[in-house]
């Protein structure tokens, strides 16, 4: 983490409504700067109001100043290059040097004062994501601002108003640089004790991003409406992810929020959860039921709690399938079931470098040493303490340790299952395999219709025929 004392020399500085107080020209707050994709330890607070920091996955939060009882930060819109994973760099923009930008935490009550300078190739803004604030500095440029050119500087000063989980993105040109990964979380926290908000030992938070990039390029593609090859937690992913380490019997406490173009079903292996939180704020306590996946729609935050109550290495993921992968074609040819023997040899002698794919599924893909475009990742990787873990994409796992000291998050390696406590493979006789040839009893039987009956009906011929 780093400053730019010369950062803003020349910058022009410009109010972003005639509310904002004179005083608050006077100097702007140093713009730190983070280049590194590790997760960073919680940031403690030295002044204001003080509060239980929450850790920002694969993130950080953004330091601040207190002027006249004021709490001032600086986000610098800019491009960026983010490793998503080990040998894979996205040429990216987001706010001081990394995207998702910093996380940044205040107190409710807070008087905040953000100065946000531009050094992209054109105009922005940000919106402040389920904030209740003035008009004026909700962020929408042409409806409550003027967008922020290149070069400048605005300032947007509200008071958090409520405790929550929030997020902030542009809104401007909103497709594309919400599509080049501009973003990134905020966290108000309680002034006083909350009937609804309890405290935790560990606070997660991270962003659910997506983006096309095309094996072999590094930019990426903004037109893209559905067909995004890249899933990511805050612009990592798997094995890129790091793990959430957490001492057994904690109270955990994970925010995630859902900036994609597409839903994601977030499941904990091993534990029970409850959702205590939205965009709204906090969730009614008469209101939470136990769940272990919660879906987190396009534009929502969902905040989660559970007891830390089982050791082990869970997995925890997007449970869509093709969202714990990595960059793949669209095109593939589906060969399953498809046997290869005798015509495999024959192609090979007019292609030498020929290799089935996908015949018998795509594990064995992981095992394959083939070659790769420059600047990609496998579509299925990361080593687990038995093999190929086989996943990619939106999939990290939470440890669950006795000896994880408190406030510590380092990786504590592999969990050891004690004996008799892990799946074996069968040496004994087989039991028979009892199985019924019987399709079943119907639980709808049909009802066939009876044949109809015709009816004939015989009219006299005349009046004349009845007899009186």
């Amino acid at each position: 983490m780093n400053t730019r004392r010369k950062f803003l020399t020349g910058a022009a500085v410009t109010m972003a409504a005639a509310g904002v107080s004179r005083h608050a020209l006077a100097g702007l707050p140093e713009p730190v700067i983070q280049n590194s994709p590790n997760t960073q330890k919680p940031l403690i607070p030295n002044s204001g109001r003080d509060y239980n920091p929450v850790v920002t996955l694969n993130g950080w939060t953004l330091p601040w100043r207190m002027n006249n009882g004021v709490k001032e930060f600086h986000l610098v819109a800019e491009p960026v290059v983010r490793e998503m994973a080990p040998g894979f760099k996205a040429h990216l923009w987001g706010y001081n040097g990394q995207s998702p930008g910093p996380t940044i935490e205040v107190v409710e009550g807070d008087k905040v004062r953000i100065f946000v300078t531009n050094k992209l190739p054109e105009h922005t803004s940000i919106h402040w994501h389920g904030q209740r604030l003035p008009n004026g500095m909700d962020g929408v440029a042409g409806l409550n601002q003027p967008a922020i050119p290149s070069g400048k500087t605005f300032v947007y000063e509200f008071t958090a108003r409520r405790p929550g989980t929030f997020m902030y993105h542009p809104h401007a040109d909103e497709m594309t640089q919400m599509a080049m990964g501009m973003m990134g979380f905020w966290v108000t926290h309680p002034k006083e004790k909350n009937p609804n908000i309890d405290v935790v030992n560990r606070d997660f938070c991270f962003l659910l991003s997506s983006y096309d990039i095309d094996p072999g390029s590094f930019t990426p593609n903004p037109m893209t409406m559905l067909d995004f090859n890249i899933w990511s937690w805050n612009s990592r992913v798997f094995p890129g992810i790091d793990t959430l380490n957490v001492r057994h019997n904690d109270k955990v406490r994970i925010r995630v929020g859902n900036l994609t173009m597409t839903n994601h079903p977030i499941h904990l292996h091993g534990h029970e959860f409850q959702i205590t939180g939205t965009d709204g704020g906090p969730t009614p306590k008469a209101n939470r039921w136990y769940e272990v996946t919660a879906d987190v729609a396009v534009g929502q935050m969902r905040q989660i709690e559970f007891l830390a109550d089982e050791e082990g290495d869970w997995a925890f993921h997007c449970h869509k399938s093709h969202h714990t992968m990595n960059a793949m074609g669209h095109d593939m040819a589906n060969l399953i079931g498809v046997d290869h023997r005798g015509m495999a040899g024959k192609i090979k002698k007019l292609i030498p470098d020929y290799m089935v794919m996908g015949e018998r599924g795509m594990a064995d893909m992981t095992e394959m040493e083939m070659p790769l475009p420059d600047n990609t990742i496998p579509m299925m990787t990361g080593d687990g303490p038995y093999g190929s873990v086989e996943m990619g994409g939106m999939f990290s796992v939470v440890k669950v340790r006795k000896n994880q000291p408190h406030n510590d998050y380092k990786n504590s390696g592999w969990f050891k299952q004690p004996p008799g406590t892990q799946a074996f493979e069968w040496k004994g006789n087989k039991p028979a395999e009892n199985r019924s040839n019987s399709a079943g009893n119907s639980s709808m039987n049909r009802v066939h219709p009876q044949p109809e009956i015709e009816v004939q009906v015989k009219k006299p011929a005349s009046n004349s025929q009845h007899k009186h």
